[in-house]
């Protein structure tokens, strides 16, 4: 673990001692270093015990794409923002690429700690350089607006999980996940322990988020700037995830009795998610409440407590992450070009940008979890899984996969098909950054449906 903290440590003062002419290309190369040094991670997870294991910090299956991921995210946010922060003093250029760097590193901590209240510790610094990405440099003033909304939702919900910690802590006597699941458990015995359940919960289903506590991720995804709608659609969104398959994991005599309204909750969200981006006319929040409607299936596979569950839903996160990360990327191609997000006066773009075409017809199949892609195996994983919980939950997946379906469509269409506004025949042309930005997006995507083994380890 020590050799991607340390090189993602040293990318900071590498930040700021850098000259200007060289500082974003420098920084480039650098995380570009820290992905190679972090593919190895990926070759131990064919099993599910921990390897590179220290006091703190170790690898298994579930953390090992997830900690892969988040430093591949890290030089795709460089490259996204190299054009919109040119125009930036260079003070702010070198604070905004520390704030990416020190963002990273907590998420490496998180996802590769074994001890909860530092997991916990990490999850909550996760929202100090998220939330001064999202205020200083959003697009709109509404941004303190989205700022307050990311840090209330966030912050309020995670408290309950401290003091359920230390809970655990009392009455197992660690908090280690290498002991914790073999310590003894507290059988449900009262109301009171279901309410345990929940305030350890609830911090994740407000990360994830689950249908009825997402209202904070539209607001921000709109109003961040394309690196923070990038990391949190790729990585943030995911530690809900991740932190739901630890915990459940560590609370198995209670889950299978509390996840029935959960399960049902996360499933109807999917739908009306769904239904919301089929009336969406703004761009990057029907992206964002196609986020929430594929996490909602996540949480609902992960509910259900089986092995299928657990795989597709690590596999939808990790195909999720990349999808959505490149669809915010090609809105921000638009978005730099028209200066609207509204989705009407967009239209026509295939006449002038054709190449870019090719890469939302890609990103809008992936997004429908079209096949081969991965998206489709951890679908069909999540789906199988709720099958067997309950036959009923078939009816909610199909409907939810048809909505899918329907909106990627729409979203493709609307923006590529059609007579062009006169207003954008004399747009900038495409960029060889973007292409290569979109490329590096859909890349590893296209290569795990040769190797998906890489993200259903803990199936295999």
């Amino acid at each position: 673990m020590l050799k991607i903290l340390i090189p993602t440590l040293l990318l900071i003062p590498s930040a700021w001692f850098t000259p200007a002419k060289w500082l974003w290309t420098s920084s480039l190369a650098h995380s570009f270093i820290i992905v190679l040094v972090s593919l190895p991670l990926l070759k131990d997870t064919s099993f599910s015990q921990w390897t590179m294991l220290s006091s703190y910090l170790g690898v298994d299956s579930f953390s090992a794409p997830l900690l892969v991921l988040t430093c591949w995210m890290l030089p795709l946010m460089i490259l996204a923002s190299q054009n919109h922060m040119s125009y930036e003093p260079i003070t702010r250029q070198r604070v905004y690429i520390s704030l990416l760097t020190a963002l990273q590193f907590f998420l490496i901590l998180a996802f590769g700690a074994t001890e909860l209240i530092m997991f916990y510790v990490m999850f909550e610094a996760t929202l100090i350089p998220t939330l001064m990405v999202i205020t200083r440099w959003g697009s709109q003033k509404e941004r303190l607006n989205a700022g307050t909304y990311f840090l209330m939702y966030t912050l309020l919900a995670s408290l309950p999980l401290l003091v359920t910690l230390l809970k655990i802590q009392a009455t197992s006597g660690t908090l280690s996940l290498l002991l914790t699941p073999y310590s003894a458990t507290t059988p449900v015995i009262s109301f009171a322990d279901k309410l345990w359940w929940l305030g350890c919960m609830l911090a994740f289903f407000v990360k994830l988020p689950l249908y009825g506590v997402h209202l904070w991720l539209p607001k921000a995804h709109v109003e961040a700037p394309v690196a923070g709608s990038m990391i949190l659609a790729a990585v943030l969104l995911k530690l809900g995830g991740y932190g739901m398959i630890r915990m459940t994991c560590l609370l198995e005599p209670m889950t299978p009795q509390m996840s029935y309204p959960f399960i049902i909750l996360a499933l109807w969200g999917t739908i009306m998610t769904g239904l919301i981006c089929l009336r969406q006319t703004d761009l990057k929040l029907l992206i964002a409440y196609s986020s929430v409607s594929h996490m909602g299936l996540v949480a609902g596979g992960i509910l259900t407590q089986s092995v299928w569950g657990f795989s597709g839903a690590l596999a939808l996160m990790i195909a999720h992450g990349l999808t959505s990360s490149a669809l915010f990327c090609l809105a921000n191609t638009i978005y730099e070009r028209t200066h609207t997000r509204t989705m009407i006066l967009t239209r026509g773009m295939q006449v002038m940008f054709p190449l870019m075409t090719l890469w939302w017809f890609i990103s809008s199949l992936a997004n429908l979890a079209f096949p081969p892609f991965p998206n489709l195996m951890g679908e069909l994983l999540l789906i199988t899984a709720l099958f067997k919980w309950s036959w009923w939950t078939l009816l909610l997946t199909g409907t939810a996969t048809l909505i899918t379906a329907g909106y990627s469509l729409y979203m493709f269409v609307l923006t590529q098909r059609g007579p062009a506004p006169l207003h954008s025949t004399n747009l900038e042309p495409s960029h060889t950054r973007e292409h290569l930005l979109i490329f590096l997006h859909l890349m590893p995507l296209i290569m795990l449906i040769f190797k998906p083994e890489l993200i259903l380890a803990p199936i295999l």
